[in-house]
């Protein structure tokens, strides 16, 4: 049965900038009511302000994914002011860069928590409503890296490979219930984590940012940095009822940049 007209609700975490935002504005724009998630409440009203006149309607909650208890109030607050959600977006910052040599109990534990355990215990939160009502769609905002590890970001390329292990057994559960599970992999978009980046490499080698930025850009087929307009483009369409016979996928969205064909 199509659920195409029926008007549908997502969460979106880490909605409030970057490629979160992204999601959340082009499902907005097709009308689907979104929940922003993100830290700072600040930066919350300011996206919701942005959202402000599209089809969909939007709101926000202030939550940290490194705490249990944050996720806690997160799910008491969707469950009483959404009764449900239809799409779930399920991303979070990456942790800091560090060699695969260098053993931090606390760090691994604590990004362990907030990338993985945190991010599963909210989809199956919201899961069983989603086979009920014989429709879901989770995506997992991940990363190149889960094909072609990235040097020094260790628990980066460690624990999206989880996520997306744990994302790829479970589409294989629930795709006879109308829910799909796919995860996308984000190359160099322009974002505040990639000039972190590109500032923090220019720094090492005593140059100007854009030096960097250039010769990234430069790798890149496309020739450039993607937007995160083209990256929503991108979930929305996973995210749609068009796309119910497209799971356990992890689709790049990199332009060009991975070399891999699998």
């Amino acid at each position: 049965m199509s659920t195409a007209n029926v008007k549908k609700t997502a969460l979106v975490l880490g909605g409030s900038k970057g490629l979160g935002f992204g999601v959340a504005e082009a499902l907005a724009d097709k009308g689907v009511d979104v929940a922003l998630v993100g830290r700072d409440e600040a930066t919350l009203r300011a996206a919701e302000a942005k959202l402000e006149g599209k089809p969909g309607v939007a709101m926000s909650f202030s939550c940290d994914l490194f705490e249990k208890k944050g996720v806690s109030e997160l799910l008491g607050w969707v469950d009483r002011h959404m009764g449900h959600v239809d799409i779930l977006l399920l991303n979070g910052g990456g942790p800091p860069p560090f060699p695969a040599s260098k053993f931090e109990e606390e760090i691994w534990l604590q990004q362990f928590g907030a990338m993985f355990l945190n991010q599963v215990r909210i989809a199956s939160h919201f899961l069983p409503g989603m086979r009920a009502r014989k429709f879901g769609r989770i995506v997992a905002v991940s990363s190149t890296s889960v094909r072609e590890p990235i040097s020094g970001l260790t628990a980066s390329n460690a624990l999206r490979s989880a996520l997306a292990g744990w994302a790829k057994t479970l589409s294989l559960e629930v795709a006879a219930d109308g829910v799909t599970v796919n995860v996308v992999l984000p190359g160099r978009f322009a974002t505040e984590r990639t000039v972190y980046f590109d500032a923090m490499d220019a720094a090492d080698r005593g140059v100007d940012p854009s030096v960097i930025a250039g010769e990234s850009q430069a790798e890149i087929p496309i020739g450039r940095y993607g937007t995160h307009e083209e990256f929503g483009a991108v979930v929305a369409f996973l995210a749609s009822d068009e796309a119910r016979y497209v799971t356990g996928v992890a689709m790049p969205v990199d332009g060009g940049l991975s070399r891999s064909m699998l």
